[in-house]
């Protein structure tokens, strides 16, 4: 967590930037970037706190139909 006296600045990016995901206001791209690492490294991070890897929700199905469309489905 973020109060730690030892968080360093770039764990407070990564906790911050787990927390905007998890909110909706990032993507997991603008997340990685933000943060400064890898998607493996987010997605860990994410899981070491109980956060979803994929938030599934209106945004997300409307991504997929149109994927879907796209495939000529």
């Amino acid at each position: 967590m973020v109060t730690d006296a030892g968080s360093s600045a770039a764990d407070a990016r990564l906790e911050t930037a787990c927390r905007l995901y998890d909110a909706g206001e990032l993507t997991m791209p603008e997340a990685t970037r933000w943060a400064g690492v890898d998607r493996t490294t987010f997605e860990s991070a994410l899981l070491n706190r109980n956060l979803p890897l994929i938030r599934i929700d209106e945004r997300y199905w409307q991504q997929e139909l149109e994927g879907m469309r796209r495939l000529g489905w």
